[in-house]
C-alpha cells in the first residue's frame, strides 16, 4: 500500500510520535501494549482483537494498564491541556461548556463507577471553530454533581482563564450546582418535568428540592419554550435556568451557540473510542482519555483534513512509527512547532 503524500502528512506523522511518547509503558511488552491501544483507537476496534496482531495477550495489556494506567492518564490529559493552551494563547476570557457522558457497559459492574457504566465529565470551549478540552474528571460512586462542577471550574481557572459564561446540560440541574455557579453568568438546561411549567414562560422561579430546606432553595430566572413535534403535531416544552439579563431569544441562542459544539465533540471522540471486555475502571478510563486526546490532536488539523482522512493517514503511517530511530525522536518540540505552523495560517 502506498501512503499518499499530502502537505500535512509529515505533521500528522509527528502526531503519531507524540502518541507513542505519551503511552510509554515501562516493561518488556510496553511497546506492544502501546501499539495495541493506539491501533484499537484508530480502527475503532476492540483492544482484545488488536492485541493479537501485536503478539501480546489481552491479559498482558490489561495488566500493564491496571498497574501504570493512572500515570499514563495524567500524561495524556496534560498533553491535551497543552494543546488547548497553545491554541488559546493570549485569550483571557472564555465561554465554558460542561458535559457529563455516561458509557453503558454490559456484563459485570465496574467497581467504583456509576450504576449505568462509566461516567466522564469534561469542560470545553470553542475558539476559531475548534472545540478545545480544558478539564476532565471521571465520576465515581459518591461524587456529587456540584463536586464535579467545582473540580472542572477550578481546573479551568487554574489555567489562568476568566469564565465569561457557563452552560450545563440538564444532568447538572441541582440546588447545589445552582448555588455554586451563581457566581458566574450561567445557563442550565432543565427538564420540564422538574419545574412542571408546561407553557411559554419567562419569569422568576424557586426550586422545591426535597433534599433542602425552604430557606436553602435557589431563585432564578426560568425560561420555558416549545417546539412542534412534526409527526404527532403536538408541542414539546423545554426549559432553561439562567441569571442573564437578556431577551429570551438571546438566551436560548447563546445556550445553543456555546453548548452545541461540546455535543458535537463527543460524537467525534466516540469515533476514536475502542471497545473492551475489561471491567476495570482504570482501563475504561484510559481508553476514553486516549480517544479524547486523539480528538484533541485532530482539532489541530480541523479545516485542513477531515476526521476520517486524519484517521486514515495515521493508520497508513502507523507501521513506520515504531522504527527504533523514530521512536526516540524528540516529539514534544516537534509537535509544538507543528501546532505553531497551523495556527499561523
Amino acid at each position: 500500500m502506498v501512503t499518499p503524500v499530502l502537505p500535512h502528512q509529515n505533521n500528522i506523522q509527528q502526531i503519531g510520535y507524540k502518541l507513542l511518547s505519551m503511552l510509554n509503558f515501562k516493561g518488556k511488552k510496553g511497546e506492544e501494549v502501546a501499539r495495541t491501544l493506539i491501533s484499537a483507537c484508530l480502527w475503532n476496534d476492540s483492544v482484545e482483537s488488536k492485541s493479537r496482531a501485536y503478539d501480546v495477550s489481552p491479559q498482558t495489556v490489561r495488566n500493564y494498564v491496571e498497574k501504570q494506567g493512572m500515570e499514563v492518564i495524567e500524561k495524556l490529559l496534560e498533553s491535551a491541556r497543552k494543546i488547548s493552551l497553545k491554541v488559546l494563547k493570549g485569550v483571557k476570557e472564555i465561554d465554558l461548556s460542561i458535559d457529563l457522558t455516561t458509557k453503558t457497559w454490559y456484563g459485570k459492574p465496574v467497581k467504583g463507577s456509576s450504576e449505568k457504566g462509566n461516567s466522564w465529565n469534561y469542560a470545553a470551549t470553542k475558539y476559531k471553530g475548534k472545540v478545545l478540552l480544558l478539564a476532565f474528571i471521571p465520576q465515581v460512586n459518591g461524587m456529587t454533581k456540584d463536586e464535579i462542577v467545582k473540580v472542572l471550574v477550578e481546573q479551568v481557572m487554574a489555567m489562568g482563564f476568566k469564565i465569561r459564561l457557563i452552560t450545563l446540560d440538564a444532568g447538572f440541574y441541582t440546588v447545589d450546582v445552582l448555588n455554586f455557579i451563581s457566581q458566574f453568568k450561567y445557563i442550565v438546561a432543565v427538564l420540564v418535568g422538574d419545574v412542571k411549567v408546561f407553557e411559554e414562560f419567562d419569569g422568576d422561579y424557586k426550586t422545591n428540592s426535597k433534599r433542602h430546606r425552604r430557606d436553602e432553595q435557589v431563585k432564578f430566572r426560568l425560561l420555558v419554550y416549545s417546539k412542534e413535534k412534526v409527526r404527532r403535531k403536538s408541542l414539546v416544552y423545554f426549559a432553561r435556568a439562567t441569571n442573564l439579563d437578556l431577551s429570551k431569544r438571546e438566551v436560548l441562542d447563546l445556550y445553543n451557540k456555546v453548548r452545541g459544539p461540546i455535543e458535537t465533540s463527543y460524537r467525534n471522540i466516540k469515533a476514536f473510542l475502542p471497545f473492551t471486555s475489561s471491567t476495570k475502571f482504570v482501563f475504561r478510563t484510559l481508553i476514553f482519555v486516549l480517544a479524547l486526546v486523539l480528538y484533541s490532536l485532530y482539532t489541530i488539523f480541523k479545516g485542513e483534513v477531515g476526521r476520517e482522512e486524519f484517521r486514515l493517514l495515521l493508520i497508513l503511517l502507523f507501521p513506520d512509527l515504531f522504527n527504533p530511530e523514530n521512536f526516540t525522536f524528540n516529539v514534544i518540540e516537534t509537535l509544538i512547532y507543528t501546532i505553531d505552523l497551523f495556527l499561523r495560517r
